[in-house]
Formats: structure tokens, C-alpha cells, sequence
């Protein structure tokens, strides 16, 4: 058994033949309980190697191996042990926050009381009370977002993939939302993260930096920090990437 939840070895994504290079080659450890986030400039890799990673998307070349088992052969395997919230919101919209919990609860095969124990808690742990029976189409956009990481969490999942998992929440939720992550992790939940904000890559344990489909950086944020002489991870970034507009 591998020390590692989820390793990766020279992965690539390429389309159209080789002309677009998503993905260029990385090498991938992540260890049990760890917050690992990638960081990165919108269309760096991140969300491609996130997807190959969690068995939706084939690599061009390369080996995944995630909680023991390799990708894409084990894939199904692996479905109730991973979690899954995708930069999209994955719900319905048409069902309320209720039946969005409820509906991806059976579809793990919770039993009836799984779901309603764990759902009342992640409805009570992400401060959805007042919305559990509001259609998802009304919610705002950072509701929609934490009822996306409660279905992502129904099954109580070994390993989370958070894909932008903060965009367009404001800087009070997403502070809750790191401090949600924290707890999991103290739970011994392992959570790869992406984002492309930088001042998010200091709360995390380690960080990748990744830039054109490679992974130019990684380490935690103290040791980065330090070795390149900055005060924070996006002069960090803008150091290692010239001067590319990170933000973008």
C-alpha cells in the first residue's frame, strides 16, 4: 500500500492531437489528511488534472493511482469513496436543497436514515436551515455553492475534490468554507483543492503551483515562502510566472 491517497505519474492531457497541451506531465503525491491545493492562473491545468483524478476524464498518457486503486480501470471502485464538487454547481435546480441531499444520498445507497443524519448535519454545519425547502433555482450563488460541497460530502467520502470550490462566494464565506475544510481534514478527510485566488493557497498544508499544464512549484506555504524570499503566495506566483496576469 502506498503512503499517498492519490498519485500521479507523468500524467498528460492533450487535445487535438497534441496541439493544446492541458495537462504536460506531472508527477502528483498527496498524503492521507493533508489540504493540498492547486494554484494557478485560470487555464493552467488545474480543473483538467482535477477531472482526471476523480475518473471523469481519460489522461492521454500516464498513471493515476488514487486511495490504492488505479484510474480509469478502478473507477467505479472508487465512486462512493470519493467526493466531488465540481466548479459548476452540481445540483438540481429544480428540486429543493432537501431533495437535492436526499436524492444523491440514495444514489450512494444511503439508507433512509443516513441520509436524514447526515444531511441534517451538513445542512446544520453549512448554515442551510432557513433554505432546506427552497427550490435550488432561487438560491444565490453562494448557497448553490454550499449545497454543491453538502452533496459532495452526503456519503462521507475518504477523499474530497474541491474544483474552485470558493469562486464567487464573498471573503466572509470563504473563510468559513477553509475553516469547513480544516475540519474535515482533523476528521482525516484528504481535500485536493483548486483556485485561482492566491491569498487561499496559505491555508492549505501544501500547494502546487501550476502554470501551462506543469506543476513549476509545490511545498507548503512556509517553506515557498521562504526560500523565494516573498511575503505571500501571489508575489510567490508572480515571481515563478513573470509576469502573467494571475487573476484572469
Amino acid at each position: 500500500m502506498s503512503e499517498y491517497v492519490i498519485e500521479t505519474k507523468e500524467l498528460v492531457k492533450h487535445y487535438n492531437k497534441g496541439a493544446v497541451k492541458a495537462v504536460n506531465g506531472i508527477d502528483l503525491r498527496v498524503r492521507k489528511g493533508e489540504i493540498y491545493a492547486f494554484i494557478g492562473a485560470n487555464g493552467s491545468g488545474k480543473s483538467t488534472t482535477i477531472d482526471m483524478i476523480s475518473g471523469t476524464l481519460r489522461p492521454t498518457s500516464g498513471e493515476i493511482y488514487v486511495l490504492g486503486l488505479k484510474l480509469p480501470k478502478d473507477r467505479r471502485r472508487l465512486s462512493n469513496r470519493i467526493g466531488i464538487a465540481p466548479q459548476e454547481y452540481a445540483v438540481y435546480l429544480d428540486l429543493t436543497v432537501w431533495e437535492n441531499i436526499s436524492f444523491f444520498g440514495r444514489l450512494y445507497g444511503l439508507s433512509r436514515k443516513e441520509i436524514r443524519e447526515q444531511g441534517e448535519k451538513l445542512i446544520s454545519i453549512l448554515k442551510l436551515e432557513e433554505k432546506r425547502d427552497v427550490v435550488a433555482e432561487f438560491l444565490s450563488g453562494g448557497m448553490k455553492r454550499r449545497l454543491s460541497i453538502a452533496i459532495a460530502l452526503i456519503h462521507q467520502p475518504e477523499l474530497i475534490l474541491f474544483d474552485e470550490a470558493t469562486v464567487g462566494v464573498d471573503p466572509i464565506l470563504r473563510a468559513y468554507f477553509w475553516d469547513f475544510f480544516k475540519s474535515l481534514r482533523d476528521d482525516g478527510k484528504t481535500i485536493l483543492v483548486t483556485s485561482h485566488v492566491m491569498d487561499e493557497a496559505e491555508k492549505a498544508d501544501r500547494i502546487g503551483l501550476m502554470r501551462h499544464g506543469k506543476l513549476i512549484e509545490e511545498g507548503s506555504p512556509s517553506e515557498l515562502l521562504s526560500k523565494y524570499n516573498v511575503r505571500n503566495v501571489e508575489e510567490l506566483f508572480l515571481l515563478l510566472s513573470g509576469d502573467e496576469n494571475i487573476n484572469e
